[in-house]
């Protein structure tokens, strides 16, 4: 572990406000103090309320996409007003600014997707309305279950469970992980994620900094988790080869054994009814395997899934 002297100044971590992020926060300021034996009032956490949190009555990838959880967090970081911005990975764009760097991985949390409203897939009533705004949510519940349909549910935790309590939905999906953060691991029923794949990078949580702050990358460096990076990092690389946008239904999943990674993936198109899946497994740090992972399952994709893979890597989307 890691000791160092409380710092000058208090290290300021950006954050959005919803009760979700603010508890990935509070984790990686509890576990950065852990690391360097520092008083948790050591570590300031900034607020902002991000694009994302304020639209919630369309679907995301109408709106901008990814670039609404990370737009105001990005300008604060080029102004020198936080030192790092904590994010939930899978909101990540896979572009990035070449000025700023994911500078740490948290241990990633549970994977999986939480099922809330019927114990199971099979389960669901035939015909039933499936709350959701994630493409790649959608794509799979159709592919599974094509009498089923899907209406926009968007808003954080308590929000979604609400408007399913409401009757705007029979059933939804919500990442374990966040659940978990919530201290509602009592909600619903998860997936199995060798069945169910979950969207790339979800369950980490990531802290991104400048590029040239050297001193602050030093500092998140003592809680990178090396494994979960690996992971994530796979799961990137695998996103950017595809050059997917905010519209295109991917999941995949990195499973980490003995300095190997194995990444699955499968591509839908946006009604469910095609899909394509691969596999590959190779040495950690080699990044050129997800590009060829790509490659193969764009070349075997069909034109209903071809369609929404065509925007080119994920920018602002």
């Amino acid at each position: 572990m890691t000791r160092s002297a409380k710092p000058d100044r208090q290290l300021r971590l950006g954050t959005r406000q919803s009760p979700l992020a603010m508890a990935q926060a509070h984790e990686a300021r509890s576990r950065l103090c852990a690391a360097h034996g520092w008083d948790e009032s050591a570590v300031e956490l900034v607020t902002v309320r991000a694009s994302g949190d304020k639209i919630q009555d369309r679907p995301l990838a109408d709106l901008g996409g990814k670039a609404l959880w990370t737009r105001e967090l990005d300008a604060w970081l080029a102004e020198g007003k936080i030192d790092g911005a904590v994010h939930s990975m899978k909101d990540v764009e896979t572009v990035r600014p070449a000025s700023l760097t994911i500078a740490a991985i948290l241990p990633r949390a549970d994977v999986r997707d939480v099922l809330v409203g019927a114990a199971s897939i099979a389960a669901i009533p035939r015909g039933a309305v499936i709350g959701t705004s994630a493409p790649r949510r959608a794509a799979q519940m159709l592919n599974r279950r094509p009498d089923c349909r899907i209406v926009n549910i968007r808003g954080n935790v308590a929000t979604r469970l609400a408007k399913l309590a409401a009757g705007e939905a029979d059933v939804t999906l919500l990442a374990a992980a966040g659940l978990e953060r919530l201290g509602q691991t009592d909600t619903g029923t998860a997936l199995d994620s060798s069945d169910w794949l979950p969207a790339p990078a979800q369950g980490a949580i990531g802290i991104e900094c400048r590029s040239d702050d050297a001193g602050v990358q030093a500092i998140l460096a003592a809680i990178d988790h090396s494994p979960s990076h690996a992971a994530i990092r796979a799961e990137r690389a695998l996103l950017l080869a595809l050059g997917g946008n905010c519209h295109s239904p991917i999941a995949a999943l990195s499973v980490l054994t003995d300095g190997q990674i194995e990444l699955i993936a499968a591509l839908y198109s946006p009604d469910g009814a095609e899909s394509v899946t691969g596999s590959a497994r190779f040495d950690v740090g080699d990044d050129r395997v997800p590009g060829l992972l790509a490659k193969d399952l764009l070349v075997r994709a069909t034109p209903g899934i071809a369609a929404v893979f065509a925007g080119g890597p994920e920018r602002g989307s």
